[in-house]
């Protein structure tokens, strides 16, 4: 079993539980949250906690994880690109098609299955087993970089770093249309759609604050190519943001499924910039932009 102590903060104060341990637990699911408390597994000031109990600042809240238990996921020997690795950590670039992780639909032929083979089994464990090492994820069809932790401290120090926004996420895309201006900033909430739970929105209810700087690099006679700097990482946070603001992306099967050229979104995770969490080494990792997005034009 392992036992996680912490104190809620002001950010978190007024939540319902499952949300406010969420924001203050990144790593930790709501759902999972919910099944934690459900259990009598989460403690708020020495006495058990429901997942609807409201949050105060200086609540102390102490969490009881299980063991992981085994499953079927299975070690594949799938070739890796890999970027960088050392004995903490290392990143990958992912090929736009793999999925990250097993899910209903998808129990193999993922980057876990790839990485339990790469790494014989040396994965954190914090995000359990279905999920080992991985510390943050990019969608099936988006390629590109992805930081894979080897040890749960490790795992711990990345997680604070996506959690205060200062790891630098640089992503290249192709989107719909000419802007008009060179750069801008969208600053708008997401949360998930209450009509299809398999999409995000723009919205007020049930959100966190999402933003997205953009530049233009490039403009064609119906694209755009922009450099996109996520300053938060909300799922699908890219996709929502272009098409709220009039330019979504090609080929998104979820939100735009037009085809023209593309025959998958064209989004790439280019740049990765972290401080190592075991040696303070300032890390800036990059992966090329492939080919179908430089030649579809």
């Amino acid at each position: 079993m392992e036992r996680r102590e912490l104190t809620v903060a002001a950010e978190a104060a007024g939540c319902r539980l499952d949300k406010g341990l969420a924001l203050l637990a990144p790593e930790l699911s709501r759902s999972q949250i919910q099944t934690l408390a459900e259990k009598g597994s989460i403690l708020k000031n020495g006495a058990a906690a429901g997942k609807k109990d409201t949050l105060r600042e200086g609540d102390s809240i102490i969490i009881t994880l299980p063991d992981p238990v085994p499953t079927g996921t299975q070690a594949e020997n799938i070739p890796l690109e890999i970027i960088y690795e050392d004995d903490d950590l290392l990143v990958v670039n992912k090929p736009k098609g793999m999925v990250v992780h097993p899910a209903p639909g998808n129990p193999s032929h993922t980057l876990v299955n790839a990485l339990l083979y790469h790494c014989q089994g040396q994965l954190s464990s914090i995000n359990g087993v279905i999920r080992p090492g991985i510390v943050h994820r990019i969608d099936k069809d988006t390629s590109g970089l992805l930081v894979v932790a080897k040890d749960d401290i490790t795992h711990e120090g990345l997680t604070a770093q996506f959690s205060c926004h200062s790891i630098d996420r640089v992503y290249y895309a192709v989107a719909h249309g000419i802007f008009k201006e060179d750069e801008g900033t969208v600053d708008r909430p997401i949360g998930r759609n209450p009509a299809d739970r398999k999409k995000m929105c723009i919205t007020e209810k049930n959100s966190r604050r999402a933003v997205t700087h953009y530049t233009v690099l490039e403009r064609f006679a119906r694209f755009s190519y922009i450099r996109v700097q996520l300053e938060t990482g909300r799922t699908h946070q890219i996709r929502v943001h272009m098409g709220y603001i009039g330019h979504p992306l090609p080929a998104d099967y979820l939100y735009h499924p037009e085809y023209d050229c593309f025959k998958r979104q064209p989004l790439h995770s280019l740049q990765l910039e972290f401080r190592h969490p075991v040696t303070d080494k300032s890390m800036c990792l990059l992966a090329p932009v492939p080919e179908d997005m430089c030649n579809a034009f």
